[in-house]
């Protein structure tokens, strides 16, 4: 018999406070976010070149589960961002929060998550270390970025990155897309709004190519 799993009240806890603040913080004012230049625009996607940009991000999370992989990693960066790091230095929220994902090679199989924050101008040059997290940087590059409405959950993000997968193999774009990519199947999943958004929430599937 498979054995059940149990939500520990505290952590469930955590994540709600987290989300709270998150909600607080997001309603006072615009979130700084990272900064790209849209070069092409077509029905169910656009091409944008993004400026290089820092990043906070997990280490690979094992999970069958997008929704409680992105929980367990928001949770890490949000107590980052709130003062622990190595400078006790509390830092702007940002959008988008942005979950890689490299799917599994079936349905019971788990994936593979990573969990990013973009790290406000004002820290870039020398961000705060944490355990458990690491700087990752965005040189200039491609992204192809396709926009969905709603929740972004374990029942729709494959169909949403489907979605964009098929509309940019009928597009001038395409070649380069594959040749960059090759036989990668990971792609990013950015959420911009707190999780007690419940009208009008933006989400985006990104496709990383080129330089």
């Amino acid at each position: 018999m498979a054995a059940l799993c149990v939500v520990k009240p505290i952590a469930l806890i955590l994540v709600v406070l987290s989300s709270l603040l998150w909600c607080r913080e997001m309603g006072e004012a615009a979130l700084e976010h990272p900064s790209y230049e849209v070069i092409h625009k077509a029905n169910g996607y656009e091409i944008r070149r993004y400026v290089s940009s820092v990043w906070m991000t997990t280490l690979p999370i094992q999970n069958i589960s997008f929704t409680d992989a992105t929980n367990n990693g928001f949770s890490q960066l949000f107590n980052y961002i709130q003062g622990a790091n190595n400078k006790k230095l509390k830092i702007e929220m940002t959008a988008p929060v942005l979950t890689q994902v490299t799917p599994s090679d079936g349905p019971f199989c788990k994936s593979t998550f990573v969990v990013s924050f973009y790290v406000p101008k004002a820290n870039q040059a020398n961000p705060p270390s944490a355990k458990g997290l690491h700087v990752q940087i965005w040189k200039n590059q491609y992204v192809a970025a396709h926009r969905f409405g709603g929740f972004a959950s374990d029942s729709n993000i494959a169909l949403e990155a489907a979605a964009l997968q098929s509309s940019l193999q009928v597009s001038a774009w395409y070649p380069k897309i594959a040749i960059s990519r090759g036989n990668s199947t990971t792609y990013i999943v950015a959420q911009y709004n707190s999780p007690y958004d419940f009208n009008n929430r933006v989400n985006e599937i990104l496709l990383t190519f080129g330089k």
